[in-house]
């Protein structure tokens, strides 16, 4: 298997918007490897949604390949692309998409048990992810009685419940003070310095994307500028990350 999780080739998107056709992506061209931490920016219009739908199995390119973990993602059926959705990627909302009848722990547990995993460990899977994002002693609580920022990191954990080669997380700290924005990024990059999580981050917030490791502009559908995050600095030095491991947390 290839040190790339996910290869982007030759993107194009193109629809119609009444009789106008609409190219949010341009032949873009984008690899990521495993293990890095990437912000994505750009104007409105720029195709930072399109992208993120496209990488996520939501939507399909019209022309090129999409390959997440050597497999053309592009190229398959939905029931096909529901079963990636579920098991290859992780997703972090800017509304959190929490459930409110749940408890943080539920909330975590039920994607687990969508994906038939962790049978017979949900419970404890779920109290040691929640553990990990800063929410021990908090796994009871519903989302009405957390704050936003707690309530982010619920769903980071949701995220990370099935082991996903990939998070992509659109506006993650949209919704949020800046207090809890520094801790939500600071989450994130810990995550990746000492999991090894990929993350892709869609953001307007130029300090937010500073503390990743690339920051990619886009424009008019195409990547047109990277500039190295202080994140890469840190690093560098840092002692090589290992993946969550199916016996730690199993």
């Amino acid at each position: 298997m290839s040190e790339l999780v996910l290869k982007i080739e030759n993107v194009t998107k193109t629809y119609m918007l009444g009789k106008r056709e609409v190219q949010p992506l341009n032949n873009l061209n984008l690899s990521v490897k495993k293990g890095e931490f990437i912000a994505i920016m750009g104007p409105s219009g720029s195709g930072k949604t399109t992208l993120l739908n496209i990488i996520g199995a939501i939507d399909k390119p019209t022309k090129g390949k999409v390959l997440l973990d050597d497999v053309d993602i592009g190229s398959l059926e939905e029931s096909q692309l529901y079963k990636i959705r579920r098991d290859k990627i992780g997703f972090v909302f800017q509304n959190f998409n929490l459930l409110a009848y749940l408890n943080a722990r539920e909330n975590v547990e039920l994607a687990m048990e969508l994906a038939g995993k962790y049978q017979g460990k949900r419970s404890e899977h779920a109290k040691q992810l929640l553990a990990m994002v800063g929410l021990a002693g908090r796994e009871e609580h519903r989302p009405n009685k957390l704050s936003a920022g707690e309530q982010q990191r619920v769903a980071i954990a949701r995220a990370l419940a099935n082991d996903p080669a990939i998070i992509l997380a659109d506006e993650p700290t949209g919704n949020l003070d800046s207090q809890n924005k520094q801790g939500i990024i600071k989450l994130l990059a810990n995550l990746n310095m000492t999991q090894g999580t990929t993350i892709i981050m869609v953001t307007h917030d130029g300090q937010a994307a500073a503390h990743t490791e690339r920051m990619l502009l886009l424009k008019d559908g195409r990547i047109i500028k990277e500039k190295e995050g202080l994140h890469m600095a840190k690093k560098i030095s840092a002692p090589t990350a290992t993946n969550i491991s199916q016996e730690k947390l199993s």
